[in-house]
């Protein structure tokens, strides 16, 4: 059966800014002893899992015949075709300290390819929305990667591990380069909001490993609907379960080239 995703990113547009107001308003009695820990630096708290368990209620009702694969474990995993990959607060750490960086992270995947995208941008009410085939767009409006064609002339997104640190050496002289060829690197905490802001050319890039499938399944498809170029740090596709990724506009086979220089596998 078609599905008509035309009408149903309406709903999901919907939910996303549900629970970010919901995140909003939490954000405002939130106190560091509600912080839960999953792992080293892995924070969560109540306001991931309520939340988390409101968007599923909600797409469960708009698409019954998806499956879930969720951060805070709401519903099993499961092996459908079609599924929803959630991140229902895609900077918890920003959110527990008071940081206005986080966002809702909605997409829908058919065969471990990203057909539809959502990232809400809390604080700054812009929610970013793309289908496959259709374009990405922000509050409604098109979007489009940046004109830039050399790192020289850009500005880099990027994250930093929080628990797996074997691959330190190597990043870090990933960033040294780039620290001294581009106009600078940013670490904003949120991957879905770093490629939203690649896919509406405030950022001429972003690149980061150790990454989850609902950290990226949206932001991706943002980035290439807004015509960019998505690439794990190989050069190939897999980069929504693959666990590393770098999206970018015309810079992206330079700064490729700079990762692949000093990336060990």
């Amino acid at each position: 059966m078609e599905i008509p995703l035309e009408t149903l990113v309406h709903h999901v547009i919907a939910i996303s800014k549900e629970a970010g107001q919901f995140l909003k308003k939490e954000a405002e009695g939130f106190t560091p002893d509600m912080i839960e820990l999953k792992g080293h630096n892995n924070l969560v708290s109540y306001v991931d899992k309520a939340c988390e368990e409101m968007i599923v209620e909600r797409l469960r009702e708009v698409l019954p015949e998806a499956g879930f694969i969720t951060e805070e474990g709401t519903v099993a995993s499961s092996e459908q075709s079609l599924q929803w990959v959630i991140d229902p607060l895609d900077g918890t750490t920003n959110f527990v300290h008071g940081l206005p960086i986080y966002s809702v992270s909605l997409a829908l995947v058919r065969d471990k390819q990203a057909i539809l995208g959502v990232v809400y941008e809390v604080n700054r009410d812009e929610c970013f929305h793309a289908i496959k085939g259709k374009g990405a767009f922000c509050n409604g409006k098109p979007i489009r990667v940046s004109n830039a064609t050399q790192i020289n002339e850009s500005l880099l997104a990027t994250g930093f591990p929080y628990n797996d640190f074997g691959k330190m050496m190597p990043y870090l002289n990933i960033l040294n380069e780039l620290m001294k060829s581009s106009h600078g690197l940013r670490r904003m905490g949120s991957a879905a909001v770093d490629l939203a802001y690649v896919a509406c050319g405030r950022f001429e890039a972003f690149f980061e490993f150790n990454l989850n499938s609902w950290d990226v399944a949206a932001g991706v498809l943002l980035v290439t609907e807004a015509g960019g170029t998505v690439t794990d740090f190989k050069g190939g596709d897999n980069y929504i379960f693959g666990r590393e990724l770098i999206a970018g506009c015309g810079i992206q086979s330079e700064l490729l080239g700079t990762i692949k220089k000093f990336w060990l596998d």
